[in-house]
C-alpha cells in the first residue's frame, strides 16, 4: 500500500487528536491539514517498516508548538467586524514613552560622575558582584558600595527632575 493512502487511515485519528489539542473544531480541521501537507510534502523522510501514525502525530505536535509560539508573539485574533469587542481592545499600547525614559536614563547617568558612572553601570547593567567591580576597578569593596549607594541616589534625584545638594564645604 502507498504512504499517500495510508495517510487517509489516519485522518479521523489526527482530527480527533487536534479537536482534543484546539477547541475550535475549523482551526483543528486546518492544523490536521497542515499535518497531511506536511507528511505530503516531506514523505521521503518517513521510513519504510515505522509506525506511520507515529510519525504524522509527531509532524502534528511540531506544528500545533509553532502555531502557539507565533500566536503568542502576535497576540489574540480579533475580527474588526466583530460588533461584540469594544474599539478599546483594538488599541496597541504606545512606545514613545519607553523610548523617552530611556532617553532620560541616558542623559541622567552621563549626569553622574564617572566613579559613580562606572560603578552602576558595572552592578546595574552588568549584573557583576560587587567584589568582581572592586577588582575590576582596583578599589576596596566599602568604596564600591559607597559609589554605588551615592550613584544611585542621584540617579533617582534626576530621573525625578530633583538635583540633590551638592555637600561642598565653603572655604573663605
Amino acid at each position: 500500500m502507498d504512504i499517500r493512502d495510508e495517510l487517509i487511515e489516519h485522518v479521523p485519528r489526527l482530527r480527533r487528536y487536534a479537536r482534543a489539542l484546539i477547541n475550535n473544531r475549523e482551526l483543528a480541521d486546518d492544523l490536521v491539514q497542515d499535518t497531511l501537507e506536511r507528511a505530503l510534502a516531506r514523505t521521503e523522510l518517513f521510513r519504510a517498516g515505522t509506525d506511520l501514525r507515529a510519525w504524522l502525530f509527531t509532524i502534528m505536535h511540531n506544528l500545533f508548538v509553532n502555531q502557539v509560539r507565533k500566536s503568542a508573539a502576535r497576540g489574540v485574533h480579533v475580527s474588526v467586524d466583530d460588533d461584540s469587542v469594544p474599539e478599546t481592545d483594538y488599541a496597541v499600547p504606545a512606545t514613545q514613552t519607553g523610548t523617552l525614559e530611556v532617553r532620560d536614563l541616558d542623559f541622567a547617568l552621563q549626569r553622574l560622575p564617572v566613579e559613580q558612572r562606572e560603578v552602576v553601570l558595572l552592578v546595574g547593567l552588568e549584573e557583576m558582584s560587587y567584589a568582581d567591580v572592586a577588582l575590576a576597578l582596583d578599589v576596596p569593596i566599602g568604596t564600591v558600595m559607597s559609589r554605588l549607594s551615592r550613584g544611585r541616589e542621584r540617579l533617582r534625584a534626576l530621573m525625578a527632575g530633583t538635583v540633590p545638594r551638592a555637600n561642598l564645604k565653603v572655604v573663605r
